[in-house]
């Protein structure tokens, strides 16, 4: 079995390879060319990947692809996502992606039948025959999406014809953000509280969050080694995922995840308090003081603490304590909208929040940046009006 590799363009190459089936009148073994983006090693990769499919008859000439044969083969050679997203896409295939579409042959597909796919979704795409949210629906368009966007890089399709259906509109949703009386009441109202069902004591947990606006897997993964409490900093180089294969350390998903984040005084000062207390429940199991190693918030023995395990505490602790009804992403959201308030702009938010660029900020929190800037514009321009020739 032999294959070749021809550069196209600058990050472009194009396959070239015997695909084992003969043409049925010449007899002549038929050739396939596929178009791979990337440097030459990927390339490399693709074309071992496609020659072993060939050679072990797993190879499907693409005239006769289905939708299911084809997404299946997508997302088990989808390296490139993480565990979570993978296992999310994977959910979503299986129970809204190939119970439709699955049957049809890839390059049969058309957008008509992606538009009926959502109506059909809308009203009983659910795994027991209940309506999908918009939501939902938009996610697995999406999923689809992705798997037709290879598809034509790899010559498979000339077209994506999920580009051609917009997913269904997803209404506006307002978020949850709490303001600086209800924060502070949070916060007297968890010091203090031991939690249920073994949940961890949160007060600590919840100033960390509202005070530096870390996500709940970021908290998680949080080692002593990244917290310098005499310099008031904490740097977020990890985040703790949770998928049906268990709990795993990750790295976050762009450089700007990667950060160095300022400490309030008083986050700094529950922290050293969060520290003492550490150290002697470890020093009477015997356990010795925390190394830069240990988790700032770890179980009882050490290991790492869930964040769906957090998510499920903080329900807990919302009814236990009458707390306002919001998630505990809410309190990241409560930090960024302290910040717009404070006038800081909006690439100093992007950056201490790690989004991946400020445009991400933007969007997400649009309605704050609008409501402080309408204003300052009114008052610009009223002295504006106001100023004499």
């Amino acid at each position: 079995m032999s294959g070749n590799i021809t550069r196209r363009g600058a990050h472009s190459w194009r396959l070239k390879f015997e695909a084992g089936e003969r043409d049925p009148i010449t007899g002549e073994r038929q050739t396939r060319y596929v178009t791979v983006r990337g440097n030459k090693k990927d390339a490399q990769r693709e074309l071992i990947r496609l020659l072993a499919e060939v050679e072990n008859g797993t190879a499907v000439d693409p005239s006769k692809l289905t939708v299911a044969e084809y997404v299946g083969n997508w997302l088990g050679s989808a390296g490139d996502l993480s565990a979570k997203t993978l296992e999310r896409y994977r959910q979503l295939a299986d129970q809204q992606i190939i119970p439709h579409l699955g049957a049809t042959v890839l390059q049969k597909l058309r957008p008509a039948q992606i538009h009926d796919w959502h109506v059909t979704l809308l009203k009983s795409g659910g795994v027991t025959g209940k309506p999908l949210s918009a939501r939902t629906v938009g996610h697995a368009h999406r999923v689809l999406h992705s798997a037709l966007e290879r598809a034509m890089r790899l010559e498979i399709l000339g077209r994506n014809v999920a580009s051609a259906v917009s997913p269904p509109k997803v209404a506006a949703v307002e978020i949850a953000i709490l303001t600086a009386d209800q924060i502070a009441n949070v916060l007297a109202k968890l010091d203090g509280y031991g939690g249920r069902y073994g949940s961890l004591p949160l007060h600590p947990i919840a100033a960390l969050a509202i005070g530096t606006g870390m996500r709940r897997g970021e908290i998680c993964g949080l080692a002593w080694g990244a917290v310098d409490l005499d310099k008031a900093t904490v740097r977020v180089e990890r985040s703790l995922e949770e998928t049906v294969a268990g709990l795993r350390f990750k790295p976050p998903k762009t450089r700007h995840g990667h950060r160095t984040v300022s400490l309030p005084p008083s986050v700094v000062d529950i922290l050293r308090a969060h520290r003492r207390k550490q150290s002697e429940q470890r020093l009477l199991l015997g356990m010795g003081r925390p190394s830069d190693d240990d988790l700032v918030f770890p179980m009882p023995d050490g290991s790492p603490y869930s964040p769906d395990k957090l998510s499920r505490d903080w329900g807990h602790a919302v009814r236990d304590r009458e707390l306002p009804a919001a998630n505990f992403h809410a309190l990241r959201h409560s930090h960024a909208s302290a910040l717009i308030a404070a006038g800081l702009d909006i690439v100093t938010v992007s950056r201490r929040l790690g989004h991946g660029s400020p445009a991400i900020t933007l969007r997400v929190y649009a309605h704050a940046f609008s409501a402080d800037r309408d204003e300052a514009a009114a008052r610009a321009i009223e002295m504006a009006m106001g100023a004499k020739a």
